[in-house]
């Protein structure tokens, strides 16, 4: 069983920036690859951006050139950091490990 908790989310201007956390722990092989998605009030859940074990990441065309994810192995930890925030980000964050296992969620409201 795998247990992430986010941790990070907000209120924040437009222009202004955030960085979520996810904590993962429990017993798994590998934390691969963990991702962060985004549901908005009546919309899908959408990917933001995920990271491999090796380092390798992938972005929403959305948030490309303004967030980055990056990992802390060793801690088994995922940021988000989110720069630039537009309204259109406001959604809840959903940490993912594996495609299996899912946070709680962490609302982020980018507003003035």
């Amino acid at each position: 069983q795998v247990q992430l908790v986010e941790s990070g989310g907000g209120l924040v201007q437009p222009g202004g920036s955030l960085r979520l956390s996810c904590a993962a722990s429990g017993s798994i092989l590998s934390f691969n690859p963990m991702g962060w998605y985004r549901q908005a009030p009546g919309k899908q859940r959408e990917l933001v951006a995920s990271i491999t074990s090796g380092g390798n990441t992938k972005y929403a065309d959305s948030v490309k050139g303004r967030f980055t994810i990056s990992r802390d192995t060793a801690k088994k930890t995922v940021y988000l950091q989110m720069n630039s925030l537009k309204p259109e980000d406001t959604a809840v964050y959903y940490c993912n490990c594996s495609y299996l296992y899912w946070g709680q969620g962490t609302q982020v409201t980018v507003s003035s």
